[in-house]
C-alpha cells in the first residue's frame, strides 16, 4: 500500500477516518492538558485517575445498561473526579505522602474496576460485550457518535482552559502568590484536576485506562524540551500528541493485528526520545557540547590565568613554555595543543615556537576569571 492510497483511505475509508481522528483528538487533548500535570509535578496523578475511572465505566452500565459514549464517558468522569478529590482529602487531612495516597487510590479503584468487570462478564446479558477493552483500549471500535462525545467534552476541556489561562499559569508556577492576591487556589485546583479528568475520559476508549497515563505524560514531556514558554510548550504538546496520534493509527491500518492505542504510545516514546536526545537547549546531544564548550573555556580561562601570574617573573620564561604549562594544569600533551590551538583562534595569547605570550585580550580574560 503505497502513500498516496492511505492519505485517500483517510479520507474515504469511515473507520479509518473515525480511528484516526479519535486518535488525533486524544492526542491534542491530552497533551495540552497534560502540560500542568507535568508542570506541577502531577504526573502520578494522571495514572490514578485513569485507572480510578474503570470502575466509573462499569458501574455507569450497570446502573444504566447503556453502553452509550456519554453514559460511559460521564461514569468515568464521575469516579475519576472522586478518586482524585480523595487523593486531596487523604494528603490534606493525613500525614500519609503524596505518592503513597495515589498508590493506595490507584490500587482501590483499578481493583474494584477488575472486580465490576468480572461481574458484568458473568452477567446474561449480550450488551455487556467490549467492556473489558476499556483495560487496553480498542481504538477500532470507534463510532461517529464516540468522537461527537470525545470533541465535545475535549472542546469544553480546552475551552476552560484558554478561559481560566491567567489563574492556571499562577497556579502552576506560583499558588502561593495567587492565594495572596486573593484567587481561590483550591478551587482551580479542583476545576484544573477536573479538566484532567476529563481529557483521559476522552481518550481511555482508544488507548485504555493502563496506558492513558502515557498520552497525558508523554507529550508534555516531549514539548518541555523544546522551550521554556508555557503558551508554546502547550501548542507542541498538542500538536505532538495529535500528530502521533494520527500516525498511530495510520501506521496500524497498514500492519494487520496492529493495535492502534500501543502503537501511539510506542509512537510517543519515539517522539520523547528523540526530544531528550536532540533538543537544541535543553536535549542530551545541545548539553554535552554545552558540556564541552564549557571545558574548553575553563582550560583557556586556566591557562591565561597562569600565564598573567607568571607575566614578567624571573622564571616567566619556564612558565610560558608551551610543555611545561601543560604538565602543571596536569593536562595530556594532545589536550594542551588543543587549549593553545583555541586559544590562539580566540586571540587569547600568540605563540612563537613553543613560549606563549597572552595579547590584550587574553590579559583581560585572565584579570575577569581572577576576580570571579
Amino acid at each position: 500500500m503505497d502513500v498516496v492510497s492511505i492519505f485517500r483511505d483517510l479520507f474515504t475509508d469511515y473507520t479509518l477516518r473515525t480511528v484516526a481522528l479519535g486518535s488525533a483528538l486524544l492526542g491534542l487533548v491530552s497533551g495540552a492538558l497534560g502540560v500542568f500535570a507535568v508542570l506541577r509535578r502531577q504526573s502520578l496523578l494522571g495514572d490514578a485517575i485513569s485507572h480510578a475511572a474503570l470502575p466509573g465505566v462499569a458501574l455507569a452500565f450497570l446502573l444504566t445498561g447503556s453502553k452509550q459514549p456519554l453514559v460511559l464517558a460521564l461514569g468515568a468522569i464521575v469516579a475519576g473526579w472522586l478518586a482524585t478529590v480523595l487523593v486531596l482529602q487523604v494528603t490534606g487531612n493525613t500525614r500519609i505522602k503524596p505518592d503513597a495516597a495515589l498508590g493506595i487510590v490507584l490500587a482501590v479503584f483499578f481493583g474494584f474496576g477488575l472486580l465490576l468487570l468480572t461481574f458484568i462478564q458473568r452477567l446474561p446479558d449480550a450488551a455487556k460485550a467490549g467492556l473489558d477493552k476499556f483495560l487496553f483500549g480498542q481504538a477500532a471500535t470507534l463510532l461517529g457518535r464516540d468522537l461527537v462525545t470525545m470533541a465535545a467534552l475535549g472542546g469544553f476541556a480546552l475551552a476552560l482552559v484558554l478561559l481560566f489561562w491567567k489563574e492556571f499559569k499562577l497556579l502552576t508556577f506560583d499558588p502561593d502568590f495567587g492565594a495572596s492576591l486573593g484567587y481561590p487556589t483550591r478551587w482551580l485546583e479542583i476545576l484544573l484536576i477536573t479538566l484532567m479528568v476529563i481529557a483521559i475520559v476522552v481518550g481511555i476508549q482508544t488507548v485504555g485506562v493502563v496506558l492513558m497515563s502515557a498520552m497525558l505524560v508523554a507529550p508534555a514531556a516531549a514539548a518541555r524540551q523544546w522551550t521554556e514558554k508555557l503558551n508554546v510548550m502547550v501548542l507542541l504538546a498538542g500538536l505532538f500528541g495529535a500528530s502521533v496520534g494520527l500516525a498511530g493509527a495510520l501506521v496500524s491500518s497498514i500492519v494487520p493485528r496492529l493495535p492502534t492505542g500501543p502503537t501511539v504510545v510506542v509512537f510517543m516514546s519515539v517522539v520523547v526520545l528523540f526530544s531528550l536526545l536532540f533538543a537544541p537547549r535543553r536535549g542530551l546531544l545541545a548539553r554535552a557540547r554545552q558540556r564541552r564548550r564549557q571545558k574548553w573555556q575553563f582550560a583557556q580561562e586556566a591557562l591565561a590565568v597562569h600565564l598573567l601570574q607568571h607575566e614578567g617573573q624571573p622564571n616567566e620564561a619556564v612558565e610560558s613554555d608551551v610543555s611545561h604549562a601543560g604538565r602543571h594544569m596536569q593536562w595530556t600533551a594532545a589536550f594542551a595543543s588543543g587549549v593553545v590551538s583555541r586559544a590562539e583562534d580566540n586571540d587569547l595569547l600568540s605563540r612563537r615556537h613553543d613560549q606563549l605570550a597572552l595579547t590584550d585580550k587574553g590579559r583581560a580574560l585572565a584579570r575577569e576569571a581572577m576576580e570571579r
